[in-house]
């Protein structure tokens, strides 16, 4: 067991030298979600006000905890991409061939980018003030291990996808395919009620949806939110809305059947 925690550690340590040596990735990861929050969020305000619901409707109390949703997803997915890489350069052939077991790699990707992940959610917590949202240390404290569940849920989709792609192409060409339907179906822009029942039923069966959800419900008993915002606005399902337990337990099940089928596929792979 602690050879297999070591091993993990090593990979994980790996990921997070990568990380800390390109700075620029953690400020070009920040440019879409701030656009987002700034632009998109500050004219729909300005819209919903327009119209007369700005007085119970904030939205961007109800869009900030969706971007930070939507900078775990893309950075989550986008850092197991190494593998691709690591499979392009002959690095990890290197890899696999020492005394190193192929689930302690797959497990080291999934942590390093789920850490990775949540720093990004973090650094993204740390711009409310600029948005108007107050910032606290429960509201910090309190997210920061429900981004990194979610993390690790996501990352393990992009580790099966990584595990049998040979071409970083190939790997961007299938997650922008998935990413943007997950994304746009999440509940990260827009509320999940009301919808056609088409999208209705898409939007439940996206993990994403989940996540997004649980850190929004978070997020919101710590900022103060509107009742508006807090009873009309959070995913139902069957009819009921789902809780914080729910929305934990959905996501810590998928995260684990994930990192399963991830890990086995990574360890048939060539």
């Amino acid at each position: 067991m602690m050879k297999l925690m070591k091993e993990i550690y090593i990979i994980w340590l790996r990921e997070m030298i990568r990380y800390w040596r390109v700075k620029t990735r953690l400020v070009s990861s920040l440019a879409m979600p701030v656009l987002w929050l700034v632009l998109f969020g500050s004219g729909m305000k300005s819209t919903l006000s327009m119209g007369g619901a700005g007085a119970e409707f904030d939205f961007l109390q109800f869009l900030f905890p969706g971007v930070i949703g939507m900078s775990i997803l893309f950075t989550s997915i986008f850092s197991v991409m190494s593998i691709v890489l690591d499979r392009q350069f002959g690095f990890l052939k290197e890899v696999l061939v020492a005394p190193v077991s192929r689930s302690s790699i797959a497990l080291g990707k999934i942590l390093g980018g789920s850490t990775t992940a949540m720093i990004q959610g973090t650094v993204m917590l740390f711009l409310a003030p600029l948005v108007g949202i107050k910032l606290s240390f429960g509201l910090v404290f309190a997210l920061i291990p429900v981004m990194f569940l979610a993390a690790i849920a996501l990352t393990s989709i992009g580790l099966v996808v990584a595990s049998r792609m040979k071409t970083t192409e190939g790997f961007q060409m299938i997650m922008n395919f998935l990413m943007m339907p997950m994304f746009f179906l999440s509940g990260a822009l827009f509320p999940l009620n009301d919808l056609p029942v088409w999208m209705e039923i898409l939007a439940k069966m996206n993990p994403a949806s989940y996540a997004v959800d649980l850190i929004r419900q978070v997020a919101f008993k710590f900022m103060d939110a509107p009742a508006f915002l807090v009873d009309n606005l959070s995913l139902e399902l069957f009819g009921e809305k789902v809780s914080i337990l729910m929305d934990l337990g959905i996501v810590a099940v998928f995260g684990a059947v994930m990192v399963s089928i991830g890990v086995l596929l990574f360890r048939k792979s060539d």
